[in-house]
Formats: structure tokens, C-alpha cells, sequence
């Protein structure tokens, strides 16, 4: 049902390598994806792949702050030494600051620029550079999200499953996947549309809030990645994966009475084509709109 699809969704889904090196020299990885959307080179993916930069931030400024604890103490003059000492014993560090991250747009040496983020969405748009057009043809067609029917089968895309080793060279403070990590293999997965759900509005009360809800979840790695329909259409961006509860009754072998036992359902949640048409249209990329 969804070969010739997923042939066309390929042309326009690429993987993002996260890496990210820690305060006690760890490394750590993550892999996900993004869906190009036109030939200028603009990107959407899911905002939250982008907190490791947020991460980055605060660990600076954390380790800046523990710096200048450290650096007063040291040239107080009334502390004798052995007070000094006992003070900078109870400054503690963290392990896991973040001292280092790159991101790995699909190709070496691409970067994402011109980055805007909807949060309370999950979504973020980019432009990528350098950018040839012709790599990556032909550019997604957007479900018009005016004739969207529950039920419809839908296929998602991205890169679970991966086996990636990353090293850091601190000589040149720059992070290197190990020969045979790549390319990165696509693995989609499908399930039918089941609801629509609302997320309220924007902070600036600009957007109502919209996701698209599927009976399948999403898989990490497949975040960032498109919701596409058996045309190759592109009908969300996904975002995250909700857990329900459902509860029934179960008879026990030998037992008189029957037992409540909750079960868990996995539900996958992508940005909804309405609030991604309005958002591209409001900064003025550029895509194309089916025509059903």
C-alpha cells in the first residue's frame, strides 16, 4: 500500500544526528529526522530535537556561574588556606553538563540558519546551507487540511534503530562518526487518523494549537519525521507518542471473580497540517497544497 509512497517520502526525509559531549568527557548521541520542503532549502522538524542547544546555554552559563564561585573564593584574602579548600570542597559540579553539540543535518558540513520555533506546537522551520535543490526533488505536496477524514491510513518515516558511533576529537573540538555508521536507513510505519486534539493557543494568541493523532506510535528516531498518506502527501510532522490506559476485566483460571488489569496504549501525535500550513504561509516559505 505504501511502497510507491514511501519512495517519494524518501526524496524528502532526511535524517539530524544529535552529539553531545559531557563535563566528565561522555559522549551521547540521538537520531532523528526532517522533512524538506521546498527548493529554497527550508526544513520542518520537531522543536524539541533542538534542546540540545538550549542544554548548551545553560550549561554555560552554570559552569560560568561555578567558575566565579571558585575564582572568589580563591582570592578572598580573609579566608585562611585551609578554609578555602574546605569551601571549594562543597562546590559540587555536574557530571553531564553539556560542554559540546553538533548537529548532523544530513550531509557533512550543512548547517540549519534562519531557525523559528513554535513551541507550544513542537515545530520548528529552518534553511538549510548550503543547499542544492536538485538532491533533494521532488519536494512534498501538503494535505490540504480542509479534507482531512478520520480513518484514513497514514505511514510515518524516520530513523529508528540505528547504530551510530560518535567520538570527539578535543584537539580539534569536533565529533566524528566512526566509518560504517552510515548512510542511515528509513523505517516507516502506518496506522489509520483517529482524532484531531487541541493544545489551546500560542502565547501570543496567534495560533490554536492542533495535533494530529494516529492509532500507531511514533518511534525515537522517527520524530521530526513526516506523516504521509499513500499519495506521498504530507500530512503532519511527527512529534512525541501519548500513553493511555485502558482498563478490562480478566477471569483467572480457578478463580470465582474477574480482575481489572490496565493495559497501555501508544498513540502517535503530529503537528497538524492546518497549523503547519498556517505557519509556513506566515513566514513566507513556500510549499505546495494538494488538491484533495
Amino acid at each position: 500500500m505504501f511502497a510507491t509512497a514511501c519512495k517519494l517520502a524518501t526524496r524528502y526525509t532526511y535524517p539530524v544526528v544529535i552529539a553531545r559531549r559531557h563535563y566528565d568527557r561522555t559522549t551521547k548521541w540521538g537520531c532523528a529526522a526532517f522533512v524538506v520542503l521546498n527548493e529554497e532549502g527550508w526544513i520542518a522538524t520537531a522543536a524539541h530535537l533542538l534542546a540540545a542547544e538550549d542544554a548548551l546555554q545553560r550549561s554555560c552559563r552554570e559552569r560560568s556561574d561555578h567558575a566565579m564561585k571558585v575564582r572568589g573564593i580563591r582570592e578572598d584574602a580573609r579566608l585562611s588556606d585551609k578554609e578555602k579548600r574546605l569551601k571549594l570542597s562543597r562546590l559540587k559540579t555536574d557530571p553531564k553538563w553539556v560542554t559540546d553539540v553538533t548537529f548532523w543535518w544530513g550531509s557533512e558540513g550543512t548547517r540549519l540558519k534562519e531557525v523559528r520555533l513554535l513551541p507550544e506546537a513542537d515545530l520548528a522551520v529552518g534553511r538549510l546551507t548550503p543547499f542544492d535543490p536538485e538532491r533533494f526533488r521532488p519536494f512534498p505536496v501538503v494535505k490540504d487540511p480542509a479534507t482531512l477524514d478520520v480513518g484514513t491510513t497514514l505511514c510515518k518515516l524516520g530513523y529508528p534503530f540505528q547504530r551510530i558511533q560518535v567520538s570527539f576529537d578535543p584537539s580539534g573540538g569536533t565529533f566524528r562518526m566512526a566509518t560504517g555508521s552510515l548512510p542511515l536507513s528509513g523505517f516507516p510505519t502506518e496506522g489509520i487518523y483517529t482524532r484531531t486534539l487541541s493544545g489551546g493557543r500560542s502565547s501570543d494568541g496567534r495560533y490554536e494549537i492542533k495535533f494530529l493523532e494516529t492509532s500507531s506510535p511514533g518511534i525515537a528516531g522517527q520524530s521530526g519525521g513526516p506523516l504521509f498518506d499513500t499519495r506521498g502527501t504530507l500530512w503532519g510532522v511527527q512529534s512525541r507518542t501519548d500513553m493511555h490506559s485502558i482498563r478490562i476485566l480478566t477471569r483467572t483460571r480457578g478463580k470465582a471473580r474477574t480482575d481489572d488489569d490496565v493495559l497501555p496504549v501508544n498513540l502517535g501525535v503530529a503537528i497538524h497540517p492546518e497549523l503547519l500550513v498556517r505557519y509556513l504561509t506566515d513566514n513566507g516559505i513556500r510549499f505546495r497544497m494538494s488538491d484533495y
